[in-house]
């Protein structure tokens, strides 16, 4: 093997963490990443090139077609000592379709900055954009190299939000939760508002730190700014080091920022306490838009709210609610059998 692939975090002295796997080329096109992309990304770009250079065995300047499709293939394989067990969305056993497909695009990333380099004797990026078809057609790229799967995203009903809610120990949880249920906060925007963003005479939040560093106004229910006040009267230390909404409450961390991953544990004591089989952040953000679009609200508000680039994000809230098909389907229906009575005789 030419290089052992590492993932090293390093802490930067500004701030923040940047990642290294070892080898020149990969490091400074994660060093490249880190002032373009968020924190999360360029640390899931540094784990997905790890994976994919393991597996190759290769300098990345030796890297070929053949080597990804060979990679994909070694990333659906059966994993050692799961044998029997298969995915319930799609039947598989090996990684799922997201995960290769987003290490695919992770490679395919750090080959489009080696080209536009020109420096390191790479002509062409060996991630395919798709494989040919029988009938190719203009402005397509064939084929993808991954067939993913569509599935619709996992809910709440009202009776499990209630109960997650009255399982939080906090203000400061059931104000971040009332965020992702109520508002369609993604965690890293939750954990990223700072105290001047909350826009108390707007019932409105700023986010500052969306996905792709997008900006935006948020509307957000009074009950949301409530669980805050108090959360800010009673629990968050009064001369915490950082201008983020929520902090840690105990321990020797108390008053610092708090982290992706105490979020994390917090829902998930909140869940088991509940009783709950499911309940994730983005569970949670997924339950609100489709409640909303429930209630009558338009996909292009839906859209701005979530912080969606594209209405085709948003669209699969069209298809979460219980009655809304039936509904649409009947509406139409009765229109077809009104106009085909008009020239039945009578």
């Amino acid at each position: 093997m030419v290089w052992s692939p590492q993932v090293r975090r390093v802490a930067r002295q500004g701030g923040g963490d940047s990642y290294t796997v070892g080898h020149p080329l990969a490091d400074d096109f994660l060093e490249f990443a880190a002032a373009r992309a968020r924190p999360n990304t360029v640390r899931a770009y540094a784990h997905d090139l790890k994976a994919f250079f393991t597996v190759v065995e290769k300098d990345p300047t030796e890297v070929r077609p053949k080597d990804v499709l060979d990679f994909i293939a070694a990333q659906q394989y059966t994993r050692r000592g799961a044998e029997n067990v298969v995915r319930i969305s799609d039947g598989g056993s090996g990684l799922s379709v997201a995960t290769v497909r987003r290490r695919l695009a992770a490679v395919s990333a750090f080959y489009g900055y080696l080209l536009t380099r020109g420096d390191v004797g790479v002509e062409a990026n060996p991630v395919p954009r798709g494989l040919p078809s029988r009938r190719p057609h203009r402005g397509t790229r064939g084929r993808p190299l991954v067939r993913a799967v569509r599935r619709l995203p996992r809910i709440l009903e009202p009776e499990e939000v209630t109960a997650l809610l009255d399982a939080l120990r906090t203000e400061r949880d059931r104000a971040m939760v009332q965020a992702m249920v109520l508002g369609g906060l993604r965690r890293c925007e939750v954990l990223g508002l700072r105290l001047e963003d909350l826009r108390l005479g707007e019932w409105r939040v700023f986010v500052a730190e969306g996905k792709g560093g997008h900006q935006r106004l948020v509307p957000m229910s009074p009950t949301f700014f409530s669980a805050v006040a108090t959360y800010m009267d009673t629990e968050r230390p009064p001369r915490a080091p950082t201008d983020r909404l929520f902090v840690v409450l105990k321990g020797p961390n108390r008053g610092q920022r708090l982290s992706a991953e105490g979020l994390d544990e917090i829902i998930s004591g909140a869940r088991e306490r509940a009783g709950l089989a499911h309940g994730t952040c983005h569970e949670l953000r997924h339950t609100c838009f489709t409640r909303l679009r429930e209630a009558g609200m338009s996909i292009e508000a839906l859209q701005i709210q979530a912080g969606h680039r594209s209405v085709a994000s948003t669209q699969i809230y069209l298809h979460l609610g219980d009655d809304w098909l039936a509904d649409e389907y009947r509406r139409a229906a009765e229109a077809l059998e009104a106009q085909a009575s008009v020239g039945m005789p009578r």
